[in-house]
């Protein structure tokens, strides 16, 4: 059996904030034309006319993603510049409200607010997706089935949205909740091959209700646009360095369970039931209270799972070249992700609520202009 590439892309979502105010600010047509043309086509509008969405060139290995997405990131840094604006790079903005903000006038997401009414208005939230080119189709069916075991860990990690319309939500990931009011979300089917996929979605295709798989947005689907399964159920990092971190585990799990389909082993199967149970953990805790175990049937903190994940993919992280980006897991941990370091901002900060929330906004640009 061939190996695939492995190759990876990233996209981010970033919103765009006045310097001198820190509210959310829509984005110039000056703007987007300036990036466009620097970025050739490697960056597009959101759905939100303060939204803005950079994506790599599919990269052979972690060092390509690095020096490109450090290049977008510049770039988006340096244009909205002349505009006295600034990206975060967080899944939530803090303050503001979803009420003020105004969708993007194209046909794509003129369709999405007629057909999706009210749900889609409150759409004020950014994520990134992680692609990992595969090829074969079956392989992206068979693989699904397995790594979905892994999104609650992907999800704990990258958790960026403790904050909602000023109050603490109580959540490390508010972005989740948001995201789950649309149709067609959540944790992937249980499909058994790629012709049960197919079938499924071409019955939603033939009725009309959908065009083709891209209205899809589980939280890890095969692309519909390119040979990979792209996983979607991260929060947007405002480091570049955990982003990368982030990309570097969807990569090794793919790789991890390729291996083991090659000696002619997998990964259990559980009911989306118990995941979900997982999924709601991550969201609510991120990295703070652990997973459950579903083997040992227990609950294994955060720290034990990041252990026996860096073990579970070592040997894939170095043949693919990213041992050190797994091993960050050990310092999102520690450290606490960016869903911590938020409210230890507001913490620090003092005051009144809206000083305290505006305070998390100025470390979340300080962030995203770490290591570009």
């Amino acid at each position: 059996m061939d190996a695939p590439e492995f190759s990876l892309g990233i996209e981010e979502e970033y919103l765009l904030v006045d310097r001198d105010s820190l509210a959310l600010a829509e984005a110039p047509d000056a703007l987007l034309a300036a990036c466009s043309e620097e970025l050739e086509g490697q960056v597009s509008p959101e759905y939100l006319q303060c939204q803005i969405e950079i994506g790599t060139r599919p990269c052979a290995d972690i060092a390509a993603a690095r020096e490109d997405l450090r290049r977008l990131r510049r770039t988006v840094s340096t244009q909205a510049a002349r505009f006295n604006l600034t990206p975060i790079a967080a899944s939530c903005h803090p303050l503001a409200d979803w009420k003020n903000q105004h969708h993007t006038d194209k046909d794509r997401y003129n369709d999405l607010r007629r057909d999706l009414g009210g749900v889609v208005r409150r759409m004020l939230i950014c994520g990134m997706h992680v692609h990992v080119g595969l090829g074969d189709d079956s392989l992206r069916a068979d693989l699904m089935r397995q790594a979905s075991y892994f999104l609650p860990h992907l999800l704990a990690l990258s958790t960026s949205s403790p904050f909602w319309q000023g109050q603490d939500t109580g959540l490390a990931s508010y972005r989740i909740s948001v995201f789950d009011n649309l149709p067609r979300t959540g944790l992937p089917p249980n499909f058994t091959n790629w012709q049960d996929y197919q079938r499924s979605v071409q019955v939603l295709v033939n009725l009309g209700v959908i065009e083709d798989a891209s209205k899809i947005w589980w939280d890890l689907r095969p692309s519909s646009r390119f040979p990979t399964l792209e996983t979607r159920i991260m929060d947007v990092q405002p480091r570049l360095e955990d982003t990368l971190m982030l990309a570097a585990v969807n990569q090794c799990l793919m790789r991890m369970l390729w291996r083991l389909r090659r000696r002619n082993q997998r990964w259990r199967i559980y009911e989306n039931f118990l995941i979900g149970e997982n999924r709601w953990r991550a969201q609510r805790y991120g990295v703070t209270e652990g997973l459950i175990d579903f083997g040992a049937a227990r609950i294994v903190p955060f720290a034990d799972l990041a252990e026996e994940l860096i073990a579970l993919l070592a040997e894939d992280a170095e043949a693919l070249g990213c041992l050190a980006e797994i091993e960050r897991m050990r310092r999102i941990v520690a450290e606490g992700n960016s869903s911590i370091r938020q409210r230890a901002a507001a913490e620090a900060a003092g005051g009144d609520g809206e000083a305290r929330m505006r305070a998390v906004v100025g470390h979340l640009i300080e962030e995203f202009h770490e290591g570009i």
